[in-house]
C-alpha cells in the first residue's frame, strides 16, 4: 500500500514538474512571438522606407533623363546663336567695308563727280532726283550698318541669356546627381538592415517552431503523468496494485489476466464496435472487471508503459528473438520503460482507458512485426 501510495506521489510530483515546465515554455514561447511581431513590423516598415526611397530615385532618374534633353536642346540653340552671331558680325563687317570703299571713292574723286552727275541732269526735276540719290545712298550706308550692329547685340544677348541657362541646367543635372549618389547610398543601407531583420526574423520563428515543438512534447508528458496518475490513484482506491507473479497454463505464455478467459472479440475479422477502430482485431479482448490484475505473459523488458489516445495505457514487453507483446486499455500501469520483468509478473490492472467500449484487456502478440493469435501461446 506505502509503494502504491510513493508510486502516485511520484506521478503527481511528475506531472508538477512537467506543469511548470510548459509554463515556462509558454512564457519563453510568447516572448519569442512578441519578438517575431516586432521583427515582422520592423521588416514591413523598412520595406515602405526603401519604396519610398527607390520612388524617389525612379523620380529623380525621370527628373535626370528630362534635364538630359533639355541640357541637349540648350546646347543646341547655343549651337545655332553662335552661326546667328557669327553671321551677324559677317554681315556687319561687309557693309561696313562697303561703306567705308564708297566713302572713299567719294571723297577722292571729289566734288567734280557729285557736279558732273548734277550738270547731266537735264531737267530740274532730275537735277533733284540725282541729288536726292546721292544722299540716299550716304544715309543707306548709314542706317545699314545701325541695323547690322543692332542684330549683333541682340544676337550676343541672346546668346548669353542661352550659356546662363545651358549653366543653370548642368547645375541642376550635377545637383540631381548628387541626390541620387546619396539615394543609392541609403537603399544599400537599406538592403543591409533588411538582410539583418530578416536573418533575426528567420531565426526567431525557428527557435518559436522549436520551442512550440518542445512544449507541446511536454504537454503531452504532462497529460500522460496526469492519466497514469489518476488511473494509479483509481486503482489504489478499488484496492488494486501491483501483486505478487502469477504464472498459469502450460503454454509459452502464461495467461495474462487468469481467471476471466471470456474472449469479448477474437483475433481476426470482426466488426469493429467503434468507428475507425478497424475490422481486422490484431489480439483478443479478455472481459474483466477494472482492478483486475494483468501479468506478463514472458520475462522481457518493458519498451512502452505510457498512455496512447487509442490504446489508453499500455505496455510493450519485448521478450527477444522477434517476439512481443502487448497490453492495453489499462486502468493503472506497475512498471516503467526500460525495466526488466520476469514471467506472470503484475505489470498493469484492467481498465477502460482509449478507445474501448468497456473494462477488458486487448492482448496482442507480434511476431517478427507482424501481429500473430494469441491463443497458439496460451
Amino acid at each position: 500500500m506505502i509503494l502504491r501510495k510513493r508510486v502516485v506521489s511520484l506521478l503527481l510530483v511528475s506531472a508538477l514538474c512537467l506543469s511548470m515546465t510548459v509554463i515556462a515554455d509558454a512564457s519563453e514561447i510568447s516572448e519569442t512571438e512578441k519578438k517575431a511581431k516586432e521583427l515582422e513590423n520592423q521588416k514591413k516598415e523598412t520595406e515602405g522606407e526603401k519604396e519610398s526611397l527607390e520612388n524617389q530615385l525612379n523620380e529623380i532618374l525621370t527628373e535626370m533623363e528630362e534635364t538630359k534633353a533639355k541640357i541637349e536642346a540648350k546646347e543646341l540653340e547655343v549651337r545655332e546663336k553662335e552661326e546667328e552671331l557669327v553671321q551677324a558680325k559677317i554681315d556687319e563687317n561687309d557693309q561696313y567695308q562697303s561703306m567705308k570703299k564708297r566713302i572713299k571713292y567719294m571723297y577722292e574723286n571729289g566734288n567734280s563727280q557729285f557736279i558732273e552727275i548734277l550738270c547731266e541732269s537735264k531737267s530740274i526735276g532730275e537735277f533733284l532726283n540725282n541729288a536726292e540719290y546721292i544722299t540716299t545712298i550716304s544715309e543707306y550706308d548709314r542706317d545699314m550698318l545701325t541695323e547690322f550692329q543692332h542684330i549683333v547685340e541682340a544676337v550676343t544677348q541672346q546668346e548669353e541669356m542661352l550659356k546662363a541657362e545651358y549653366a543653370e541646367l548642368e547645375s541642376m543635372q550635377d545637383s540631381l546627381i548628387a541626390k541620387q549618389n546619396e539615394l543609392n547610398e541609403l537603399l544599400a543601407g537599406k538592403e543591409e538592415e533588411l538582410k539583418k531583420i530578416s536573418a533575426d526574423l528567420g531565426a526567431t520563428k525557428e527557435k518559436l517552431e522549436q520551442l512550440k515543438k518542445a512544449a507541446a512534447e511536454a504537454a503531452r508528458k504532462k497529460e500522460e503523468q496526469e492519466r497514469l496518475a489518476k488511473a494509479q490513484a483509481q486503482a489504489n482506491a478499488g484496492g488494486g496494485g501491483a501483486g505478487a507473479p502469477v504464472v498459469s497454463g502450460n503454454g509459452t505464455f502464461t495467461h495474462p489476466c487468469p481467471g476471466y478467459s471470456r474472449i469479448s472479440s477474437e483475433f481476426g475479422w470482426r466488426e469493429a464496435p467503434i468507428a475507425g477502430a478497424g475490422n481486422n482485431h490484431k489480439g483478443m479482448d479478455l472481459a474483466a472487471p477494472t482492478g483486475t490484475p494483468i501479468y506478463a505473459a514472458a520475462g522481457g523488458t518493458v519498451t512502452t508503459a505510457r498512455y496512447s489516445s487509442s490504446a489508453g495505457n499500455w505496455v510493450v514487453i519485448n521478450h527477444g528473438n522477434g517476439l512481443q507483446t502487448y497490453y492495453m486499455h489499462a486502468s493503472a500501469l506497475y512498471v516503467s520503460e526500460g525495466q526488466t520483468v520476469s514471467k506472470g509478473q503484475n505489470i498493469a490492472a484492467v481498465g477502460s482507458t482509449g478507445q474501448s467500449t468497456g473494462p477488458h484487456l486487448h492482448f496482442q502478440v507480434m511476431q517478427n512485426g507482424s501481429p500473430v493469435n494469441p491463443r497458439n501461446y496460451l
